[in-house]
Parts: structure tokens; C-alpha cells; sequence
């Protein structure tokens, strides 16, 4: 879950190879071979479609006598593999990418199809609101509203560092001792924190576009459309669950 999605972060997009001012080798190079906001557009609804598809397949499954824990479990760990292999080696984005939308489409279904009959209606409201989330914040970036600067950035990736520490140490915790962690339960401050998590990975879209804005300037090389549009995937799931979490507390008020 995190441009801070480990994913869009500074150092990868440096480390790619820039074709920006390489005026020799540019007589050689066609312009297909560099990185289009058209294609990472393009290849981010062949991932949201990947996606969908095998969300849809675990869902029909779930609620058709299938325990979804099982696929859901091991979509949500072969997802996070293939995030971290993608992490150190770009490169293999256009094959791993398409892996990670089909494996976290089974952890996104099966989680999905878990919170809809504990509470009926919820997944309609938590994708309405994660997509009503990604067009405003699509809108703000593109007329310019929010300016990503560099203090933007820190302040963005100092929260979602905080947040990922908090969760980690507290299932950490809840699974040694016998502690339950603040943002268990549908307290008030369970919720508040709920909220403020979902303003983070929210502005970490802003994180996202602002990335994969400055490697079609750059001209990053053609497999960063995949990476982008797998990072802007991985937000848009964090985004979507933050969602079913907050609304599940609301629904136990």
C-alpha cells in the first residue's frame, strides 16, 4: 500500500533508464519505445478489467457454497510477491503486473463477498466512494488545485510510513498477546482513525498521477506504463478496503 506505495517511489523512477536527454541516441530510438500517458492510461483499465474479472469469479464462487478465506489468502500473499519483485525489478512489469491484478482481483472478491454478508449493500457504497474518491482527486491534480510539491510529498510519505508501521506492530501485537489494537472495534476514535487513514491513501493518488506525469516527461522506458499503472492499481485497492473498514464501523453504529 504505498509512492509510498513502494511502488511509484522517487528511487525507481530515477534509477530507470531516462531517455530525455539522450539526443544521440534518439535518431535511433522511435517513439513508441518511451513511456505515453495514453498507454499507462491504457494499460491501467486492462488491470482494473483483469482485476474485476477474477474479483468476479471469487464472488460468484463465495456465494455459491465456496469459502473465499482460502483464495482470498493466497491472492493477497502471491499479489504482495509479485509487488515486490516488480519493486526491484521494473523491467518485468508488463508480466507481473497482470499477475498482481488477477491474484489481488481473488483477495479483493473473496474480502468483498466476507463484509457483503455481514453487512448487505456495503460493497456497492465502499466502490461508489473509492470511485468518486479517484475522479475528484483526478480532477484536482489535472486543473492543477493541488500542486504536488516536494513538502507535499514528505508530509504524504512520513503519514503512509506511520500508518504501515501502526498496522504492522499492532497485528504484530494482536497476534502474540493479547492486545487489541485502537482502530479495532467501531469506537469513535476506531473511526477517526479509519478516516485519516483513507485522506492518506487518497492523497497518495495525488502521489501517483504527479509520478506518472514526470516519467512521460522524462521518457522513461515503455514497461513503466505497466508499473505505473500497477502502482495506481495498488492505491486504488488500499483505497477501496480503508473504504469497506470504515463503512463496516459505521454500519456496527
Amino acid at each position: 500500500m504505498n509512492s509510498n506505495n513502494p511502488f511509484l517511489n522517487n528511487k525507481t523512477f530515477s534509477t530507470a533508464v531516462s531517455r530525455k536527454d539522450d539526443t544521440f541516441k534518439a535518431i535511433s530510438i522511435e517513439e513508441n519505445q518511451d513511456m505515453t500517458l495514453s498507454g499507462t492510461i491504457n494499460r491501467s483499465l486492462i488491470l482494473f478489467l483483469l482485476l474485476i474479472a477474477s474479483a468476479t469469479v471469487i464472488w460468484w464462487a463465495a456465494f455459491n457454497g465456496i469459502n473465499p478465506i482460502v483464495p482470498a489468502l493466497g491472492g493477497g500473499i502471491v499479489g504482495l510477491i509479485l509487488v515486490v519483485i516488480a519493486s526491484f525489478k521494473p523491467e518485468y512489469s508488463p508480466y507481473l503486473a497482470p499477475g498482481y491484478a488477477l491474484f489481488e482481483g481473488l483477495f479483493i472478491g473473496g474480502v468483498s463477498a466476507i463484509f457483503e454478508v455481514q453487512y448487505p449493500g456495503i460493497v456497492t457504497q465502499a466502490v461508489g466512494a473509492t470511485f468518486v474518491t479517484f475522479g475528484v482527486c483526478l480532477g484536482l491534480y489535472k486543473y492543477k488545485i493541488v500542486k504536488v510539491t516536494e513538502q507535499f510529498k514528505s508530509i504524504v510519505i512520513a503519514a503512509t510510513l506511520a500508518i504501515a508501521t501502526y498496522y504492522l506492530f499492532s497485528w504484530l501485537f494482536s497476534m502474540f498477546t493479547s492486545f487489541v489494537p485502537v482502530h479495532y472495534g467501531n469506537s469513535m476514535m476506531s473511526i477517526g482513525i479509519s478516516v485519516f487513514v483513507i485522506v492518506i491513501a487518497a492523497l497518495n493518488l495525488f502521489l501517483d498521477f504527479d509520478r506518472i506525469e514526470k516519467g512521460v516527461e522524462q521518457k522513461m522506458p515503455k514497461y513503466m506504463e505497466w508499473y505505473g499503472a500497477m502502482g495506481l492499481i495498488i492505491t486504488l485497492v488500499w483505497l477501496y478496503i480503508e473504504f469497506l473498514r470504515l463503512l463496516s464501523k459505521l454500519n456496527k453504529k
